[in-house]
């Protein structure tokens, strides 16, 4: 007929009609939450102190994790550590690595190395005056070991190794306090070098360091590379490279890089989690009691959502009743109340 609308051109497409029935919940779902302005303002304290809670946990983890492995490894350890295959499971003063001097130039030109230091491990008997006790005797570069670890730093009596050999050692504070030992005193030093024969020398206690760890203070003693290697006769062999990276979290790409340098495919490449396992498991059963409570923390809160959802949907089951006595479907009910939830969410996580 003349003067009347066309049907298409009234009807609202199913675009339109989604649009107007989401700002229709939303618009039902705002004035929902501020009806009862105590329990909602309750309900996002409940949820601000949960988020705030965990964030705060998370973050301060993380946080002191890092902190604390790269203090560890820097310490001594280093982040990566190089082998002969075997030497971490069976420690032996015949696994020891040569041409060290080759491969710790190739790891120092790679991007993200930081510096590397060398090292030879032996066991000995120490005696200084009347007292013995048994030692780790650990071959250093002193200025390698200075860039790698802050040895000199360690130093609590006396000097650091010099440069040059000088048939100096350093003592862990607890092996100096055992021997009896002071600053000027002669030490004799008997083991096994790597031909068979008996290794025996006269040395002077030079210095006393403190590297934090009772156990490693207990039995340490410190010489230069070059008398460990003349002591052992080990000339130009070493038993570990330890490798400083500049960022940890590079850690893989850097072995893998390591690994690919030549004269690496015969020696074992490992990361601190594995030369360190006992701390690395000790962290990780930390780790997943933080990511327990942080579990408790969001059940909690879900809880309260929960009790609070429940005591709303409750004083309206009248209101549900009358919307589904006019055509309002089960779904849509169920969707006005997540539209509900869903906005204290999002205000508690701005907030939070």
């Amino acid at each position: 007929m003349p003067g009347s609308t066309p049907a298409s051109r009234m009807a609202f497409s199913p675009c339109e009609t989604c649009n107007q029935v989401s700002d229709m919940m939303f618009k039902i779902a705002l004035r929902n939450a501020l009806r009862q302005k105590r329990r909602t303002i309750l309900t996002l304290l409940t949820m601000v102190g949960g988020f705030v809670l965990a964030a705060v946990s998370i973050g301060w983890s993380d946080g002191s994790y890092n902190n604390i492995i790269n203090m560890f490894t820097r310490n001594h350890l280093g982040h990566i550590q190089i082998h002969g295959q075997g030497y971490l499971d069976k420690p032996s003063i015949y696994n020891s690595i040569a041409d060290y001097e080759e491969i710790g130039g190739a790891i120092q030109r790679l991007p993200g190395a930081e510096t590397w230091t060398p090292r030879l491990f032996a066991a000995g008997l120490a005696s200084a005056g009347d007292h013995s006790a048994t030692a780790q005797i650990i071959g250093i570069d002193p200025a390698r070991e200075q860039r790698a670890t802050r040895f000199a730093q360690k130093i609590v009596a006396g000097t650091t190794l010099g440069e040059q050999p000088e048939h100096g050692v350093v003592l862990g504070k607890n092996l100096a306090e055992v021997l009896r030992a002071q600053i000027d005193d002669e030490l004799v030093i008997v083991s096994q070098a790597a031909d068979g024969s008996i290794a025996n020398d006269l040395y002077h206690i030079v210095g006393i360091m403190q590297s934090g760890e009772e156990m490693s203070d207990r039995t340490s003693l410190y010489m230069h590379l070059a008398d460990a290697q003349v002591l052992f006769t080990l000339e130009s062999r070493v038993h570990e490279i330890a490798i400083i990276i500049e960022d940890l979290g590079a850690i893989n790409a850097m072995m893998k890089k390591i690994r690919e340098q030549p004269g690496i495919a015969e020696l074992s490449v490992e990361p601190w989690q594995e030369f360190a396992r006992s701390f690395y498991q000790a962290m990780k059963a930390d780790l997943e009691g933080m990511w327990i409570m942080i579990f408790v923390i969001v059940l909690i809160v879900a809880i309260g959502v929960l009790n609070t959802v429940l005591m709303s949907v409750l004083e309206r089951t009248r209101e549900y009743g009358v919307a589904k006595a006019i055509g309002t479907r089960p779904g849509q009910i169920f969707c006005q109340v997540m539209y509900e939830v869903n906005l204290l969410a999002l205000v508690a996580i701005i907030l939070g």
